[in-house]
């Protein structure tokens, strides 16, 4: 039973051909395009891929480049399947005031990142953080609880927002260093480290309310630009999605919720 994953975000699709919808299944194939070019996926990645037999999605970039994907899907026989947040999946529980308003990428990555702690260790609190063309920091207690995350802007945007809005601030990306003497250099560390700030202010809270240093995992295409800024010891992973879609499949296809297998 072989197994697509789909991730797609702001800028780029990703996507992970699986042998088989479950946790540590090997991977066959993987890939990326820009959202510009997903209409050549059937005819270039997808082209020559064995057909997946089932497929599950995450999809954050609208309704439109959803159709676009479903369309390169066809020279497929499997169903396109697209996760939503829900109240509770795959023994994770949504606090959030509206679950289903909560973003699917946040769900599936917080779910891909709980079930990695677990596999690896006793539970215990966790933020999660993806670092892409926004950023997230996610927090969660102990018992899979989701309480609540930030939401704040990329480096690019916090780059582009100061450029249109700040006379004379068109300068080459910089380095981030503790005290940095040049504009570049100065946009470059005030950017990551606000990033960081944001981090280490949630690490806090949740120290606050569960008593309990947490893990800490990152993710997402710019992770390992901030990896090297963070105050504190962070798990990097490649793909915390992917990860989570996996876990998500194998309830789904393999066991379902109740634990018993699905033939």
């Amino acid at each position: 039973m072989t197994f697509l994953a789909i991730d797609i975000g702001n800028t780029r699709l990703k996507w992970a051909l699986y042998e088989a919808p479950c946790p540590g299944a090997a991977l066959l194939a993987q890939g990326a395009e820009f959202l510009d070019h997903v209409d050549r996926l059937a005819e270039g990645g997808w082209a020559q891929l064995p057909a997946p037999t089932r497929m599950l999605g995450c999809v954050v970039a609208g309704d439109a480049i959803k159709r676009r994907v479903e369309e390169q899907m066809e020279i497929w026989d499997v169903s396109a399947q697209w996760v939503v947040a829900s109240a509770q999946e795959a023994g994770l529980i949504n606090g959030y005031d509206h679950p289903a308003r909560l973003g699917c990428d946040r769900w599936i990555a917080m779910i891909g990142a709980r079930q990695r702690l677990l596999a690896h260790g006793p539970k215990r609190p966790l933020v999660v953080v993806m670092v892409g063309t926004a950023v997230t920091v996610e927090a969660i207690d102990a018992e899979g609880h989701f309480l609540g995350g930030f939401i704040l802007p990329g480096h690019g945007i916090m780059l582009r927002a100061l450029e249109s809005g700040t006379a004379g601030l068109h300068v080459p990306t910089g380095e981030v260093c503790m005290f940095p003497t040049n504009t570049s250099d100065a946009l470059t560390s005030g950017g990551t480290f606000a990033i960081a700030g944001a981090v280490e202010r949630m690490v806090q809270h949740v120290i606050q309310h569960c008593g309990a240093e947490p893990a800490c995992m990152m993710t997402g295409g710019a992770g390992w630009k901030m990896a090297p800024s963070m105050g504190r010891p962070f798990e990097l992973v490649d793909n915390l999605i992917f990860d989570g879609l996996l876990e998500i499949a194998t309830r789904r296809f393999v066991r379902g919720e109740s634990g018993l297998a699905l033939f």
